[in-house]
């Protein structure tokens, strides 16, 4: 498959490096975090739901298509506000139509790469993917896989750079569902070792996600990726005000001129500062 970048200009990357962020190992959430998680996602609809007067004022689409991918075990409900929000921007919105999220199985796999496939050819160019937690580890695979397809990547706590299967409290749930996975999907290398991903990439993570350890789902910050901190429960990220903010934010970016994450002034305290 060629692989073009002609919708992005920026310095070429630079190797890969080891961050010390990525050398956490066996260290899941607290269990304070994880035990409030349903809690915390709860606030976090309800903080949604007082906060749609604020969200309007969100920079607005330019209608090109957005892809959103949900988590291990989640489907397209999961998704529905947020790509309601998206859509009422004024984007092409798209649930994954795959049903639960039972991880790298043959549907699974066979399944987004023919969608995003239809999905550029219908528009006739790339389209933005939005993965949350697994979903956001698939979105970026399909990027390296396929970078002339995609416009940019954003990812909601997903553990992308994990080492080690005791960094999520989700463990148990994923050595299940391992046996359904197919096994020629070949990750060589750790994420920390691999060139970066070769379109724009934002990743969000939170600091009381209590199901993957944050530090997992952050990279090397560099010309073409970020990291941007949030106050949200893993469970809550589909619904939570500041996530909906940086993603309306990043997707409104024009073609070739991305530039990183700054909150608007009168929305700064929404937003911790960065690990």
């Amino acid at each position: 498959m060629p692989r073009t970048t002609d919708h992005v200009s920026a310095p070429p990357e630079p190797e890969p490096r080891t961050s010390p962020l990525h050398l956490v190992t066996g260290r899941p959430p607290g269990w304070l975090w994880c035990l409030t998680e349903p809690t915390r996602c709860v606030v976090d609809l309800g903080q949604f739901a007082m906060s749609r007067s604020l969200l309007r004022g969100a920079p607005s689409g330019d209608g090109h298509p957005v892809l959103v991918l949900p988590g291990l075990l989640a489907g397209d409900s999961a998704t529905a506000p947020l790509r309601r929000f998206l859509a009422g921007l004024g984007y092409d919105v798209h649930g994954w139509r795959l049903g639960a999220n039972l991880g790298p199985t043959a549907p699974v796999v066979r399944g987004v790469r023919t969608l995003l496939r239809e999905l550029t050819d219908a528009r006739g160019g790339p389209i933005s993917l939005v993965g949350w937690s697994l979903g956001g580890i698939f979105a970026r695979e399909l990027a390296r896989e396929a970078p002339e397809l995609v416009r940019q990547v954003i990812t909601l706590g997903s553990p992308y750079a994990m080492t080690d299967l005791r960094q999520t409290r989700a463990k148990e749930v994923y050595q299940l569902l391992t046996r359904f996975f197919r096994h020629d999907v070949e990750h060589p290398l750790p994420e920390r070792a691999r060139h970066p991903v070769p379109v724009p990439a934002t990743s969000l993570y939170s600091r009381t996600d209590g199901i993957v350890a944050w530090e997992t789902c952050v990279e090397e910050p560099g010309p073409l990726r970020e990291n941007v901190a949030v106050a949200s429960s893993h469970l809550g990220f589909g619904c939570n005000t500041s996530v909906m903010w940086v993603v309306a934010d990043r997707l409104a970016q024009p073609v070739g001129a991305w530039a990183p994450f700054r909150p608007p002034p009168g929305l700064v305290r929404m937003y911790p500062k960065a690990a």
